[in-house]
């Protein structure tokens, strides 16, 4: 944060005019990690576009366990996004919430998984990187939010994996059979 330097005129009666010079600290973010922060809601903006798609079509597809999953980790990103907004606001800045990245929707489960886990993986790298700049230029409440939302993403790539093992595991088939719900025919 630089310090902002003021110059206020006094006008008092009976006294000659007189400054009083004031030292304001006004919250501003490093340059290059708002441009990181911005980078990083164009990720998650673009995850929830695309988890969202995902869980949709799970749920035309009956998996309904799957669509709830998928779903909540869409609204996962959304939390991300809407605090990685308010912490750019914070820091006197505009976020770009315009931008989206291209999208990796699955056209099968399989696919799906696969992708998911391959841009969460990239994720947590890019949280990993945006931590050290925010240590670097001394923005310890970055690191905080930064470091909460690489504890979640870590999250959605050790679900990715289970599912990736258990599809490995028992096949697809039964993989995709666990991913239904099941109704009571009485």
């Amino acid at each position: 944060m630089k310090p902002t330097n003021f110059v206020l005129p006094i006008h008092e009666k009976n006294q000659s005019k007189g400054q009083i010079k004031l030292k304001i600290t006004i919250m501003k973010g490093n340059d290059k990690l708002i441009a990181v922060l911005n980078s990083l809601l164009a990720d998650e903006l673009t995850v929830v576009n695309q988890y969202m798609v995902q869980s949709e079509m799970c749920a035309n597809w009956g998996y309904g366990k799957l669509h709830q999953a998928i779903r909540k980790q869409a609204m996962d990103e959304m939390l991300h996004a809407e605090w990685l907004i308010e912490r750019i606001i914070f820091l006197d800045e505009s976020p770009t919430v315009s931008k989206l990245n291209a999208m990796k929707i699955g056209k099968t489960v399989s696919e799906m998984i696969s992708n998911d886990d391959d841009t969460e993986l990239n994720v947590v790298s890019e949280y990993n990187d945006a931590i050290k700049l925010a240590r670097e230029v001394d923005d310890q409440g970055s690191v905080d939010l930064l470091t909460k939302i690489l504890k979640m993403e870590e999250g959605h790539v050790d679900w990715a994996e289970m599912q990736r093992a258990q599809i490995d595991q028992m096949g697809l088939e039964n993989y995709l059979v666990n991913q239904t719900e099941s109704s009571i025919i009485s």
